[in-house]
């Protein structure tokens, strides 16, 4: 949701709920996705109960939940639902009849093509004005899945096994969907506003009733998974979301009105406030933009959570995680001590698309290509390329800094600690510098912001690459290149998710 302004303007939805809009003050397109978003949470509740896989065909699953959700785009978007609806029929047809050697590329290109002509057209009707719901969102989240399904689909049906990854041996698809399948995947009233896009093996196992069972024991036996296992209940994982939520949506009624975005490029501000002013103004109207985002991927969460679908697995405390197709995580992100660590934790299923379908498969400069493949996912508006070039030189200043300095902080509690400390306000600056390009959009604001900051993060990463791109990997050094030290907080330590039903009680 961007920031809050009058309902006059037009939209192409639903107009039922004008009058609400009007009472509230709030843009109609937002009204309409949250009146969405809320009957979805009820249907989740409705669909895991009374349409159970227990007892509930997966074709009638796999119907309810299309039909829910093309009602939802259609609510919410009027006759541009009718992009969305192009999109999936024309990347189907692409499946069942294109060579099984080229369906990847072919659907790659369709799609992203058809979103950079409807994103273009989004920047003439809007004319650089957002809504924060319009039918440019639903479209990048197929595109996802169509893409990520041919991958999947191609590397399931042409390559041997011992020729892929491990991550696309586990999620290779053997053979085609369905229509009824492929529509549900990608038009589900779960996911069909803002996401997150999923596996399509995970989805099916969904539908199928094999999801917790699959991840409790790792079996793949019984009618639908239900004779095996206990299934957890998703209920205090939905309510702890919910009031996550809560919180988000009075920060943003808040400190996002108190912090816009545009004043960090207001003329006066700009040519009278000292630089460090403008940096820490830069600093919290980033971090007061972030809860709009939280709100929107943590409610969708809840709403898969609360149909139950995205389990996790448990682990070895017994604690049950629902956090399998989480798009977001607020801990993780606030706290990041490095670009990579902010950017594996925000809009996570996006970087799981983005690994899928360019950074395993790039032969060479995955890094940009990941980039320039994210900028063109994400849209036309030159902020978005301004972002993502930016980020480009900063990921390998991190790596360099990670591999050549690291090292020495890790002999002692008290440098390690300040190692954290420069890294975090480090990371929060650098993301501060890199994202608000994506926010003003255009290139004049982003160029005046730019100025006004000196391109000083764009000279400090050049010249921290080049330095030490000329230093030898010291003697001793891990694989990594970072020499082990007591206070290196090694990944293994931490509880890992298992297929245990142990201490899993039905609620």
């Amino acid at each position: 949701m961007d920031e809050l302004t009058t309902s006059s303007f037009k939209t192409t939805g639903s107009k039922w709920l004008l009058p609400v809009s009007d009472f509230f003050g709030f843009p109609l397109d937002q009204v309409n996705f949250l009146a969405c978003q809320v009957f979805a949470l009820g249907a989740a509740f409705w669909f895991r109960f009374y349409l159970s896989p227990h007892f509930s065909s997966p074709v009638v699953r796999h119907a309810v939940a299309t039909l829910f959700g093309l009602s939802f785009v259609i609510f919410c978007f009027g006759w541009y639902a009718v992009h969305i609806s192009i999109l999936v029929v024309v990347c189907y047809r692409i499946l069942v009849t294109a060579d099984i050697h080229n369906i990847h590329r072919y659907t790659m290109i369709m799609a992203i093509s058809y979103l950079a002509v409807c994103q273009v057209s989004r920047v003439f009707i809007y004319n650089y004005g957002i809504l924060s719901t319009d039918f440019s969102g639903p479209l990048m989240i197929i595109t996802q899945k169509t893409t990520m399904l041919s991958f999947q689909v191609h590397d399931g049906m042409c390559k041997k096994r011992e020729d892929l990854t491990a991550d696309q041996r586990l999620h290779a698809v053997d053979s085609k969907p369905s229509l009824i399948e492929y529509l549900s995947y990608n038009l589900n009233f779960l996911s069909i506003l803002v996401g997150p896009c999923s596996h399509y093996k995970d989805y099916i196992d969904f539908i199928e009733g094999r999801h917790v069972q699959r991840r409790l024991s790792g079996s793949n036996t019984g009618q639908n998974g239900y004779d095996k296992v206990p299934e957890p209940s998703p209920m205090a994982a939905v309510t702890r979301k919910l009031l996550i939520c809560g919180v988000c949506m009075v920060l943003f009624l808040t400190l996002t009105k108190a912090f816009p975005i545009t004043y960090n490029v207001d003329s006066h501000f700009v040519n009278e406030a000292p630089f460090l002013t403008r940096l820490a103004y830069a600093f919290f109207s980033i971090q007061a933009a972030r809860p709009k985002f939280y709100f929107a991927w943590t409610l969708a969460d809840a709403i898969n959570n609360a149909a139950g679908y995205g389990f996790k697995g448990v682990d070895e405390a017994g604690q049950v995680s629902w956090d399998l197709i989480s798009n977001i995580s607020i801990w993780e992100i606030e706290t990041a001590t490095s670009f990579k660590k902010f950017i594996d934790n925000w809009n996570i299923q996006t970087g799981v698309w983005l690994k899928t379908v360019c950074y395993d498969r790039a032969p060479r400069y995955p890094t940009a290509l990941t980039f320039i493949l994210s900028a063109l996912w994400h849209g036309v508006y030159p902020g978005y390329y301004f972002t993502f070039i930016t980020a480009i030189p900063i990921t390998l200043a991190a790596r360099a800094v990670r591999k050549n300095v690291r090292q020495y902080f890790l002999s002692s509690y008290p440098l390690k600690l300040v190692y954290d400390v420069v890294t975090w306000a480090a990371t929060q600056l650098c993301i501060c510098y890199t994202v608000m390009p994506f926010l003003l959009l255009a290139v004049g604001p982003t160029m005046q912001y730019y100025r006004s900051m000196y391109f000083h993060i764009h000279i400090i990463s050049i010249l921290t690459v080049i330095v030490l791109s000329q230093s030898h990997k010291p003697r001793g050094s891990s694989s990594n290149g970072t020499k082990p030290g007591p206070y290196d907080p090694h990944p293994q330590a931490q509880p890992q998710l298992q297929p245990s039903n142990n201490n899993v009680k039905r609620k």
